[in-house]
């Protein structure tokens, strides 16, 4: 019964092509395999290139190129340094020259005339090689699309839990806006002016959960579109947003910007960035103060820049952290009851791999400051 190897091609190189036909019927009794033949090493090139070859057989004595000249061009071929090579000679096949083969890459030597149990013997163990590293090979794809797989899933769920973080700040407002409404109306508050404001702090709200589904639509496109924009806007947009909670929880902003920086960039980005800290602080001052206390509670907020660096601050007064600082920009860690971890994250995500600057977390005498560089 032959052995039925259809994937596996094996070629037959040999400057006489009667060795080469006997040799194909020889392996045609007992293989069904792929079998290429070529009566040069250079014609023998040009069936590598076209086709993937597993192993070859070779003669050593041919013109021009030998058998030996043959192996060492493909020993430093990236592509085909790898092909198992047997020579097959009645010539060569003194020690020196089976040395001088075998530290060229030759797997085996076979001399003529060819002994055919020998042959088959040793061209089924060539054949039980190529099937046990193809299985490997098979498993290892397997693994690796399996962990690529794994990887995108975890990169979908990161961005989702980024995604979700940035719309519950949005959607916390609405909710309060919606209390207020209900509150106003049992008061009699709801007047022309009231509506007014009311309607624009909630589109407000709306259109920033627009741009944050589609900025993150985009938030991995290297080829994203950059513009310049001025800083104390985006930082402005950031503020309003946050509006209703800082107006609630009493909290006194302290802003010295310069208007006039600019940079390049995408401003809804950095408008992320400065909701992420601006809300830390606030949670922080909840979180210290659940009843509200009458407090001094205050978030200073600067923009300066000096030489080719502008330096942006964020600071509260709400006491810092006393340990594990450097351990609030990992993902998923967190101080706080209900925390995701994922806001700090994201503001160092964006701020060192997008905007290619530099974030610092110290505790100041006060509270808890950011330091963002950018250059």
């Amino acid at each position: 019964m032959k052995t039925n190897i259809k994937d596996f091609n094996i070629l037959l190189v040999d400057d006489i092509e009667d060795n080469l036909y006997s040799l194909e019927l020889l392996i045609k009794e007992n293989f069904e395999l792929n079998i290429f033949k070529s009566l040069s090493a250079e014609d023998a090139m040009n069936v590598i290139i076209e086709n993937k070859i597993d192993l070859i057989l070779c003669d050593v004595q041919m013109p021009d190129i030998d058998g030996f000249e043959f192996a060492q061009y493909l020993k430093e071929i990236e592509n085909t340094k790898d092909i198992p090579i047997v020579f097959i000679t009645g010539i060569y096949n003194k020690d020196e020259y089976k040395s001088k083969g075998y530290d060229l890459g030759a797997v085996d030597y076979i001399t003529k005339p060819i002994n055919d149990e020998l042959f088959y013997s040793k061209l089924n163990v060539y054949i039980d090689i190529y099937n046990q590293k193809k299985q490997k090979d098979e498993k290892l794809e397997k693994t690796e699309s399996l962990l690529v797989h794994n990887s995108k899933m975890a990169s979908m769920g990161e961005i989702i839990g980024l995604i979700s973080h940035q719309l519950k700040q949005p959607l916390n407002t609405l909710s309060l806006y919606c209390a207020d409404v209900k509150l106003s109306h049992e008061y009699g508050e709801i007047n022309d002016e009231y509506i007014k404001e009311h309607s624009e702090n909630t589109k407000n709200q709306i259109t920033y959960m627009n741009e944050t589904i589609d900025s993150f639509l985009d938030f991995f496109n290297p080829n994203k579109i950059k513009s310049n924009y001025y800083i104390s806007e985006a930082i402005n947009k950031a503020l309003e947003l946050l509006k209703s909670k800082i107006h609630i929880n009493d909290i006194k902003l302290n802003i010295d910007i310069d208007e006039t920086i600019e940079i390049l960039g995408t401003e809804m980005e950095f408008t992320q960035v400065v909701v992420n800290i601006v809300n830390n602080s606030i949670d922080a001052f909840i979180e210290k103060y659940p009843n509200n206390e009458d407090v001094n509670k205050i978030i200073n907020i600067s923009v300066k820049k000096e030489s080719d660096i502008i330096l942006i601050t964020l600071e509260d007064n709400a006491g810092g952290i006393s340990n594990n600082i450097e351990e609030i920009l990992d993902p998923y860690y967190t101080t706080k009851e209900n925390g995701t971890g994922v806001g700090l994250y994201m503001v160092n995500l964006i701020v060192k791999n997008y905007m290619h600057g530099d974030l610092k977390i110290s505790n100041s005498n006060i509270g808890l400051k950011f330091e963002i560089f950018l250059s």
